[in-house]
């Protein structure tokens, strides 16, 4: 019984992170087409945090113009590094260490087989690290998260204080993750205290692990969680 729930868990915790992964990227026409599926999918999630908060971000993506959506998300996330989506800018910043934390990601989405265009993001983009967490590795995805849990609370703070729908997406992804959310930034930073310690090592630029990743996703025995409709845009 009590595998059969964890396993439950868990495929409700990897919906979380594919309908959040596609709403944290930039809105466009693929994001209108598939927000029937998305809607269905998280509304076949047991009530909570999680289903809420996704819930809100779509009730609000379903009702509002893609352009309005569009320029919007530009406000939040291009125009202002205060809700930057990218995990280790709030724990390294723009630093020469940041090289370092950068490989280890791609190095543990290669371990995994997943080969991805980054469309010019790093590799830390939040939901480039949720598609992994979904579809690519759903052992280690959530295991990384948790490692960047103060960012991502971080995220949904500052999401919070804006009161937009989007914050209802990080506040999804934090809930399937262990233990409760900070409820203000000083808890946040303690939280930070306590993680692991970070090696302070720096890469060339030339390193050979900071090369772009190639390819395509492969198809994984699990396959997407919310597959993606089928035929073309509107």
């Amino acid at each position: 019984m009590r595998r059969r729930a964890a396993e439950r868990a868990a495929r409700d915790a990897r919906v979380v992170h594919q309908v959040a992964s596609w709403c944290l990227a930039y809105p466009d026409d693929a994001l209108v087409d598939r927000l029937p599926l998305l809607v269905a999918a998280v509304d076949e999630l047991p009530a909570g945090r999680a289903r809420d908060g996704l819930r809100r971000f779509l009730d609000h993506a379903v009702a509002t113009p893609l352009a309005d959506l569009q320029r919007r998300y530009v406000e939040l996330f291009d125009l202002s590094g205060r809700r930057a989506l990218h995990l280790s800018y709030w724990t390294d910043g723009d630093t020469r260490r940041r090289g370092e934390i950068l490989a280890r990601f791609k190095e543990r989405y290669r371990a995994s087989g997943m080969l991805v265009q980054t469309g010019g993001e790093l590799p830390d983009h939040l939901p480039l690290v949720l598609e992994y967490a979904a579809v690519a590795d759903p052992v280690d995805g959530p295991v990384l998260l948790q490692e960047y849990r103060p960012s991502l609370e971080l995220i949904r703070l500052a999401l919070e204080d804006d009161d937009v729908p989007w914050a209802g997406l990080l506040d999804a992804v934090c809930a399937t993750l262990p233990g409760a959310s900070p409820t203000d930034r000083a808890a946040v930073h303690a939280m930070a205290q306590a993680g692991p310690p970070r090696e302070s090592v720096g890469l060339d630029a030339a390193d050979p692990r900071l090369l772009p990743l190639a390819g395509g996703l492969p198809g994984t025995s699990a396959g997407p969680v919310v597959p993606a409709p089928t035929g073309g845009g509107r």
